[in-house]
Order: C-alpha cells, then sequence, then structure tokens
C-alpha cells in the first residue's frame, strides 16, 4: 500500500477520538459537523477511521466510527485530521441479472 504524502496543508483538523464504544466504533468529539463517509487520518496521514454518522447536538457534534486499523487504543485522546477537498464517495453501481441479455 503506497502512503500519499499529506502535509498539514492536506490536513484539516476535526476533532479528537474520545473512546471505543461496545459496539467496537470509535466515538469523535467534532469541532463541526462532518459529512457521513469522511476518512480521518492521524497526524501523520494514515488513516484511523472512516465516519459513519454524526450524533449529538449540533452546538457539540460527535460523530460514530468505524476503525480502519487493528489497534486503535493508542489513538484514543488524539486529534483526527480530514483530508480536504477529499473527493465524495461514490456508490457503487448494481448491475441486475449481469447485465443487458439479447
Amino acid at each position: 500500500m503506497i502512503q500519499a504524502d499529506l502535509t498539514p496543508r492536506h490536513l484539516q483538523e476535526v476533532g479528537q477520538i474520545a473512546h471505543v464504544a461496545k459496539s467496537g466504533r470509535v466515538i469523535i468529539a467534532l469541532r463541526d459537523a462532518l459529512k457521513d463517509g469522511t476518512t480521518l487520518c492521524n497526524d501523520g496521514g494514515h488513516k484511523v477511521a472512516r465516519v459513519i454518522e454524526v450524533i449529538g447536538p449540533v452546538s457539540r457534534p460527535y460523530a460514530s466510527a468505524i476503525p480502519l486499523t487493528n489497534n486503535i487504543e493508542p489513538h484514543i485522546g488524539k486529534r483526527v485530521f480530514a483530508l480536504k477537498d477529499e473527493p465524495e464517495p461514490q456508490k457503487k453501481r448494481r448491475q441486475r441479472h449481469g447485465g443487458r441479455r439479447r
């Protein structure tokens, strides 16, 4: 896997990892609301989580995210960043019945 060159100018701080829920999801205290599907990185640019949903009040939003690393524990309490200008996740199109038949 090739790690992209993610300098600080490509990253925007979005919050801090609060804890890991019993379900295994990561709970992140956010500065502002994020879009679902946003990939979050640590300060080194390594992907650590993907936002599934934003929860809580608008004044203090939290994100529920799926961890993208096997060991999320060292990241608890650390800042997380979103890629600036990250492309929107594309929905996968599914063909029905194997495509067009003649």
